[in-house]
């Protein structure tokens, strides 16, 4: 099937940056929205960011003018820029796709999640 596989976590100091990269493989004859979640301590897994097939985007309040999203379709893949980070974004962040694995299913999948880590 399809699987998603995140890099680029880690920690960084307050207002540092990191770049997240999620790669797609398996079984896909069409990839259409991606996206990045997070996972904070104690709370429920949020949307930070989506980028469609045609490339438009979309982002959490949080995460505007600070984070961006962007998509290599060739190589079938995700990314999301982190910068200006707070604490606060300190996660486990997700890269979801919506994918097309055959001509009559399309489903939602998930990475493993990368761990961020943003000291104060």
């Amino acid at each position: 099937q399809v699987q998603l596989v995140e890099s680029g976590g880690g920690l960084v100091q307050a207002g540092g940056s990191l770049r997240l990269s999620c790669a797609a493989s398996g079984t896909i004859f069409s990839i259409n929205d991606m996206g990045w979640y997070r996972e904070a301590p104690g709370k429920q897994r949020e949307l930070v960011a989506r980028i469609s097939s045609g490339a438009g985007t979309m982002y959490a309040d949080s995460a505007k003018g600070r984070f961006t999203i962007s998509r290599d379709n060739a190589k079938k893949m995700v990314y999301l820029q982190m910068n200006s980070l707070k604490p606060e974004d300190t996660a486990v962040y997700y890269c979801n796709i919506w994918a097309q694995v055959s001509m009559f299913r399309g489903d939602s999948f998930w990475g493993q999640g990368t761990q961020v880590t943003v000291s104060s």
